[in-house]
């Protein structure tokens, strides 16, 4: 691993400004399950590492029923489904938080560092998009929100520019009759990278027998997570139902991009959207119906 320094900033203008001053050669340490191991393999350079834990805002896990949820960048997942009333209320993100890696490293792990690592099979970031999630950045000329779905640009980047630093996601409030789930395949029973994965919200109209609205979002099937507005829509068309549900799934499958590589060739992973979104889907109506 090559030599670097090492930084602890205590604000958040301390730790733009000294992002701004090294550029490139600044990485950020929020949980270090990623960051650490991509130094030591050579796959990523630092000549000055910034750990932003001293930070209270990306520490900050809050809940308003007004305002939604806030979800600190450095907040580690074991924090999330542990927090009995957001464990209720966003179970699709209790899915992922509860995936990602074992329980040592979900000890340290973060939503934001998952976020800004990348990966297209990054398992918290469809439920993420599903959920409406917006990022909250800051940097030299101020602070700035973008929706999470528009964050990974490609894999391995983001929309972060010079300067700036993810301070947190944030998500609105549940609306009635609402739910939400992610489902992903791996090979073995636990720690695996996705072979594919789906991310989904739906919400149900009063009579509990209509969509009004639907969200899908995909990984590992495309070099960024991939929403899908035309899967949402499909669930809007009508009474709920398993051909409803099929055209949704159909619908998803049509936009993925997946390629083929050591975890599973291209036809594959294309099945497994379809598969993954309906059983997705039938978990998340079925929390929306409160069964």
């Amino acid at each position: 691993m090559k030599d670097f320094d090492f930084a602890a900033p205590k604000t958040i203008a301390e730790a733009v400004a000294l992002l701004s001053k090294h550029g490139e050669q600044a990485k950020i340490l929020a949980g270090g399950t990623d960051i650490i191991v991509q130094l030591r393999e050579h796959r990523r350079a630092a000549d000055v590492l910034l750990d932003i834990k001293r930070i209270p805002e990306v520490n900050e896990l809050s809940y308003d029923a007004k305002k939604g949820l806030v979800v600190g960048a450095a907040v580690p997942c074991y924090r999330i489904y542990e927090h009995q009333e957001i464990a209720m209320l966003y179970p699709g993100l209790i899915d992922a938080a509860a995936l990602i890696g074992g329980i040592q490293i979900q000890s340290r792990a973060t939503l934001g560092g998952n976020l800004c690592n990348a990966s297209p099979a990054a398992d918290s970031i469809p439920p993420m998009i599903a959920l409406e999630g917006v990022c909250v950045i800051a940097g030299p000329a101020g602070t700035r929100e973008l929706p999470v779905e528009k964050f990974c640009t490609a894999p391995g980047k983001n929309a972060l520019g010079k300067g700036e630093l993810l301070v947190g996601i944030k998500f609105p409030p549940p609306k009635p009759n609402s739910g939400a789930a992610y489902l992903r395949f791996i090979p073995r029973n636990e720690m695996d990278i996705a072979v594919a994965g789906a991310g989904v919200s739906v919400v149900l109209d009063a009579a509990k027998s209509k969509c009004t609205a639907a969200r899908v979002a995909l990984a590992a099937v495309a070099p960024t997570p991939l929403l899908v507005p035309e899967a949402g829509a499909a669930l809007v068309d009508g009474v709920l139902n398993d051909a409803l549900i099929d055209k949704s799934a159909s619908a998803a499958r049509a936009a993925a991009k997946p390629i083929t590589d050591m975890r599973g060739d291209a036809d594959y992973r294309r099945h497994l959207v379809g598969v993954l979104v309906k059983r997705a889907l039938n978990i998340a109506i079925q929390r929306a119906k409160g069964m």
